[in-house]
C-alpha cells in the first residue's frame, strides 16, 4: 500500500513499508517514468521541483516540495528551494520581445541580433586590464552534438536549467549540473522531427511573446521538418513532446512584432507569408508583393551631401534552382537570415534581396541591384545614429559600401577603406573600432593593432553607455581578406576580448578555424562561450570580482 501525498504541483506516494516516495504527477509533465530515467538524477529533479533531500537521516531518498523534516525521525532536511533572485533566461538572438524580468531590449534596437542587454559589462570590467591575459574561470563539457542552440530558463520549473537543440541532428540536450553531464531527450511519440536546415535558425520563447504565460515544461516555437512546432519538455523523465502549430514546409525561421508572427512558406504556388497571433490561432497566408523592374535610376548626389544615393536599377531577383538567374523573378525557398524585427517591421535578407513586412500591408520583396551583393558572413545590419538599418556590400570592381534596407530606392555609403565587421553599433575596421556611424573612420587607439581582426559576437545594450559595448574576437595576424579569415583558414592565436569602458582579454584560442561559428550564451549567472570544434564551453562568472 502507498501513502498519497499532495503539493501544490505534484502528487507522491509513499510506500508504507520502505517509506520511499516516488512522484506520481506533477503539473505539467506528461508520464513520470521514475524507475527508469529519475531515480538516478535525484539531486537536479529536487531542484527542478523545489524538492527535499535527506541531510542527517536515510529513511527515504527524496521528499516531497515543502518537506523540511524527515517524517520518520524529525531530522531536517535540505530544501531546495527556487534562487532568489530569479535568474534571468537565455533565448539568444530572437525577435521575440522578453517581459520585464527577463532584462528586454529597448525598442530602438533591433530584435533578432547578438544583442543582450543583460548588465554584463558591470561585473567583466572589473577584471585585469589589457593587455593582461585571462583565463576562462568555469568549463563544462561540450554537448555530444555541438552545432546547436542554447536556451536557459527555467521553463515553469523552480530552477534554471540549460537546453542546446542540435537542430541540423533532431537532436535536443539537456544538462545536468549536478551530475555534470549532459542527456540526450528522448522524442515521446518517436514521431517529431527538430531538424530544420533550410535557412539560418531562429526560436520564438512561448513565455516572451504577447500570448501570455506559458505552460509548464513549454520552450519555445520552433521551426521544424514538420513545419512550425511549440516544444515542450518533460526534464524529470528527460522527454520532450511536439505541438504542431503549422503544418507547412517552412523556407525560413519564425520573426515576431508586435502581437504577430510570422515565416515564410513554401506553397504550391510559390514562396508565400504565414502570420498568426502569439498563440498561432488566426493564421492568414499573405501574397508577397515585389518590387517592380527597371525604375528609373537614382541621381548620385555630390559630395557635399550627407547620405550619397547610388546609381542603381533594380531587376527581378533570380530563382533559387541552379545556376540562380537575376530575370526570372522567383522569390527565394531557402537560405534565408534569421528574421529581425524592427521599427513595427519584420525583416528577412538573402543573398538575392530582402523581404520587408509591416503588418496591416502586404509583405515585400526587394532584389539587389544588379551590379551589388550583400556580404552576409561579414555581419548583420548595422544601425546608423538616425535610426535606419544598412547592410554591408560589394560592388562589382568598386570595393564594399553600406546599402539601406527596407525601402526600394535606398541610399548607399561607399567605404573607400574597406570592409567593417559586426552588427548594430558594434562595428571593427581590422583591429579598430568605429565608434560612430558605421562608415565613419575608425577609432585608432593603438597602431600596432592594425594588423590584427575584430569580430563581434555580442554586442551589450545599455542606456547609461554612449559607446558600444560588447564580446569580440581579436584575431592576430590573419589573411589579408576578411572573407578568408571568417572561412576555413586556421588562426594561429586569437584573444577572447571584452571591449567596453575597460578592455579585458577574457582568454585566448589556439589554431581557431571558422570563429563566426562561437557562440555566446548566459547561463547560471555565467557567461559562456561555445565553438563546435572546442571539447569544453568556457565560462565567466557575472559577479563583480575583488
Amino acid at each position: 500500500m502507498a501513502y498519497r501525498w499532495e503539493t501544490s504541483d505534484s502528487v507522491w506516494l509513499e510506500d508504507d513499508e520502505s517509506g520511499q516516495f516516488q512522484l506520481a504527477s506533477s503539473q505539467g509533465l506528461s508520464r513520470i517514468e521514475w524507475q527508469a530515467q529519475a531515480r538516478s538524477r535525484l539531486p537536479d529533479v529536487a531542484q527542478l521541483l523545489g524538492a527535499s533531500l535527506p541531510a542527517g537521516c536515510a529513511h527515504a531518498a527524496i521528499y516531497p516540495e515543502g518537506f523540511a523534516f524527515c517524517p520518520e525521525c524529525g531530522a531536517a532536511l535540505q530544501v531546495c528551494a527556487p534562487p532568489a533572485p530569479r535568474l534571468p533566461a537565455w533565448w539568444g538572438p530572437s525577435s521575440a520581445p522578453l517581459p520585464v524580468h527577463e532584462a528586454p531590449l529597448p525598442r530602438y534596437a533591433p530584435h533578432g541580433l547578438p544583442l543582450t542587454a543583460l548588465p554584463l559589462a558591470a561585473s567583466l570590467e572589473t577584471r585585469p586590464p589589457e593587455p593582461e591575459v585571462g583565463q576562462a574561470e568555469l568549463k563544462i563539457p561540450a554537448p555530444p552534438n555541438a552545432v546547436c542552440m542554447f536556451a536557459a530558463a527555467d521553463f515553469g520549473f523552480a530552477a534554471q536549467r540549460l537546453l542546446a537543440l542540435a537542430y541540423t541532428r533532431n537532436v535536443l540536450q539537456y544538462w545536468d549540473p549536478a551530475a555534470a553531464r549532459w542527456h540526450v531527450m528522448t522524442c515521446e511519440d518517436h514521431l517529431a522531427d527538430l531538424t530544420f536546415s533550410a535557412s539560418a535558425y531562429a526560436w520564438l520563447p512561448v513565455h516572451g511573446g504577447a500570448g501570455g504565460q506559458a505552460r509548464r515544461g513549454e520552450v519555445a516555437l520552433v521551426p521544424s521538418a514538420q513545419g512550425l512546432v511549440r516544444l515542450v519538455i518533460n526534464p524529470v523523465s528527460e522527454s520532450f513532446h511536439t505541438e504542431v502549430v503549422l503544418s507547412a514546409r517552412l523556407a525560413s525561421a519564425p520573426g515576431m512584432v508586435g502581437r504577430l508572427m510570422a515565416c515564410l512558406i513554401v506553397a504550391a504556388d510559390g514562396v508565400r507569408l504565414w502570420t498568426a497571433d502569439a498563440n498561432g490561432a488566426d493564421g492568414e497566408t499573405l501574397e508577397i508583393a515585389a518590387e517592380p523592374a527597371g525604375y528609373a535610376a537614382l541621381t548620385r548626389p555630390t559630395e557635399a551631401d550627407a547620405i550619397p544615393d547610388p546609381d542603381a536599377v533594380d531587376v527581378p531577383v533570380g530563382r533559387v534552382d541552379n545556376p540562380p538567374r537575376a530575370a526570372d523573378g522567383v522569390i527565394p525557398a531557402d537560405g534565408w537570415s534569421r528574421p529581425l524585427s524592427y521599427d513595427g517591421k519584420l525583416m528577412w535578407l538573402h543573398a538575392l534581396g530582402h523581404l520587408v513586412w509591416r503588418p496591416g500591408s502586404a509583405p515585400l520583396w526587394l532584389p539587389w541591384p544588379a551590379d551589388w551583393a550583400p556580404r552576409l558572413q561579414l555581419g548583420a545590419p548595422a544601425r546608423s545614429r538616425d535610426g535606419r538599418l544598412w547592410q554591408i556590400g560589394h560592388h562589382h570592381g568598386q570595393g564594399y559600401s553600406f546599402r539601406e534596407l527596407g525601402v526600394a530606392q535606398a541610399q548607399e555609403h561607399v567605404l573607400p577603406d574597406g570592409a567593417r565587421l559586426g552588427f548594430g553599433t558594434l562595428l571593427f575596421r581590422r583591429g579598430h573600432q568605429v565608434k560612430n556611424e558605421p562608415w565613419d573612420v575608425e577609432n585608432v587607439e593603438d597602431q600596432t593593432r592594425d594588423s590584427a581582426l575584430v569580430l563581434p559576437l555580442l554586442e551589450n545594450v545599455s542606456s547609461t553607455r554612449s559607446q558600444p559595448t560588447g564580446l569580440v574576437l581579436r584575431m592576430e595576424r590573419p589573411p589579408a581578406k576578411a572573407e578568408d579569415a571568417l572561412g576555413g583558414a586556421v588562426i594561429q592565436r586569437t584573444l577572447i576580448e571584452w571591449v567596453g569602458q575597460r578592455n579585458v582579454i577574457l582568454d585566448e584560442a589556439v589554431r581557431l578555424s571558422h570563429p563566426a561559428q562561437c557562440q555566446p550564451f548566459v547561463y547560471d549567472n555565467c557567461l559562456w562561450l561555445h565553438h563546435p570544434s572546442w571539447n569544453e564551453i568556457r565560462g565567466w562568472h557575472l559577479k563583480a570580482l575583488p
